[in-house]
């Protein structure tokens, strides 16, 4: 499996790029929105890559970062979503308005991207809601560690969120094992 690629940009096109590393080109398959930010043909490039095999071909698809990466194999795992169709979300979407969208159950910024249906966007949403990495936020450390906790209590992610970030919002400066406690009380009643 190739997990990243260094090397020249020979060429850029909508489809996708070829990245020569070692006198190899390597034909890379990228988000539109990377597309544009990618430096001119002839110069040195990174990417993170997935190696998709199938029977008959290997491809690559390439991202700017890891996170982006994970994002894509994660929209894998959802029923009728090949690397195509994952490629046409990531270009559509930036990641965070992406995980936004799924984790708030919207399906409007879902429907509006290249193949994306409402069955389909209603199914990324069911499948991934909980799998899918939390939207970076301005939260502290105690913070993410009640909700993991309580996330491996056997609680929902959303509704773990939901019911931390009310015990959040009237005192931050707790600590995680008060989060904690008080937020239990919050999903008891």
């Amino acid at each position: 499996m190739i997990g990243s690629l260094r090397g020249k940009l020979i060429l850029k096109r909508p489809r996708g790029i070829i990245v020569e590393a070692h006198g190899v080109g390597y034909e890379v398959y990228v988000p539109l929105n990377l597309l544009s930010d990618l430096p001119d043909e002839g110069s040195e490039v990174f990417l993170f890559v997935h190696t998709n095999v199938k029977d008959d071909s290997i491809e690559l698809y390439g991202f700017s970062s890891e996170r982006e990466r994970e994002v894509f194999r994660t929209l894998l795992g959802v029923t009728g979503v090949g690397p195509r169709l994952a490629l046409n979300i990531l270009s559509g979407a930036e990641v965070d308005q992406l995980l936004s969208a799924i984790d708030s159950g919207e399906t409007g910024l879902l429907t509006t991207l290249p193949g994306v249906g409402k069955k389909t966007a209603q199914r990324i949403i069911f499948e991934l809601r909980e799998k899918l990495p939390v939207v970076e936020t301005e939260k502290d450390r105690a913070f993410d560690d009640a909700l993991a906790a309580l996330v491996s209590l056997g609680y929902k992610k959303s509704l773990a969120r939901e019911a931390l970030e009310k015990v959040y919002q009237n005192d931050s400066s707790r600590s995680t094992e008060e989060l904690l406690k008080e937020t239990l009380k919050v999903l008891m009643r």
